[in-house]
């Protein structure tokens, strides 16, 4: 397997995706996540764009996802494939929280 499709698969394994497959954004901007929690369906690819004049990162409190430094306007991406709450935080502003809540596809929550 070359390089490029190693990579490709550990980050899809990860839950990483592409920014273009986003279904959501949240804005990283005056040291805070906008908004600072959202609710989407299993599956949701959400987008982080760093729009602060600061590097920041996306980490889950549990460390199961992590985005490493996002310079000015850079963007990550992460798709929540499972049900559940999802805390994460800026490990370089650890003040900085937000929260996904992941549902099943077609609930009102």
């Amino acid at each position: 397997m070359n390089a490029f499709l190693l990579a490709l698969t550990l980050a899809l394994a990860s839950g990483e995706a592409s920014t273009s497959d986003a279904t959501a954004t949240i804005h990283i901007k005056n040291f805070a996540f906008a908004p600072a929690s959202l609710t989407v369906p299993a599956g949701a690819v959400v987008r982080f764009v760093n729009d602060d004049q600061e590097a920041h990162t996306v980490t889950a409190e549990d460390r199961s996802f992590d985005s490493s430094g996002l310079d000015t306007g850079n963007a990550w991406a992460y798709r929540f494939a499972k049900t559940g709450r999802y805390a994460y935080f800026c490990a370089l502003h650890p003040y900085m929280k937000g929260a996904i809540l992941v549902v099943t596809a077609g609930s009102k929550k």
